[in-house]
């Protein structure tokens, strides 16, 4: 039996998940502002590191697309607990909650060109999309409306589409403000006071 053989492998070492969250956050804001096909001299200028780290790091700009993509899911999903848990309010919460999913549907817009081949891939990326995040709105939303704040017949993916729609559009006017549009429909969620 070879030395290496019956061992699983290490994980990674809490830099290096540390220094790939970082290029990950980078390249996020990076795209939130410029679109996805920002130059990668851009993304490294933000992350503070060389443009050959990213190339090792992620091969191709769709392999950084979809880790960035997977990456704010997870931050998104990460959220919603920790906003319940620390804002004055649960709308107060799913009000900054529906701030990062903008925030993400912004970035996101890129994705499909990119994947436009690979149609299985896009579908792969949908279905995470949809186990994580709809699962966290509609813990948003019931907390909401336990606490009387909004209204109880309003789904999380109906919200969450209802955003979406609104945010199309976005990345190519710049007067265009999806977020305060999409601040309206989240005020018309609110119940009479």
């Amino acid at each position: 039996m070879s030395e290496g053989a019956g061992r699983t492998a290490r994980p990674r070492r809490a830099d290096a998940r540390r220094n790939e969250q970082t290029l990950l956050d980078a390249a996020a804001a990076v795209f939130v502002a410029s679109g996805v096909e920002a130059p990668v001299r851009d993304i490294a200028a933000e992350a503070g590191v060389g443009t050959a780290t990213i190339y090792r790091h992620f091969p191709t700009r769709a392999d950084l697309i979809i880790a960035v993509y997977r990456h704010q899911v997870e931050a998104c999903a990460e959220a919603g607990p920790e906003l319940l848990a620390t804002r004055p309010t649960p709308y107060d919460a799913l009000g900054r909650w529906i701030d990062l999913f903008v925030d993400f549907l912004v970035t996101k817009h890129g994705l499909a060109a990119v994947l436009h081949s690979d149609e299985a891939g896009f579908e792969t990326l949908h279905a995470y999309f949809l186990d994580r995040l709809v699962p966290v709105c509609t813990e948003l939303l019931r907390a909401a409306a336990a606490a009387g704040q909004v209204r109880s017949d309003i789904g999380a993916l109906e919200l969450m589409r209802g955003v979406g729609n609104l945010c199309i559009g976005a990345e190519n006017n710049p007067d265009y403000d999806a977020r305060r549009l999409v601040g309206l429909l989240v005020a018309g969620l609110r119940t009479e006071a």
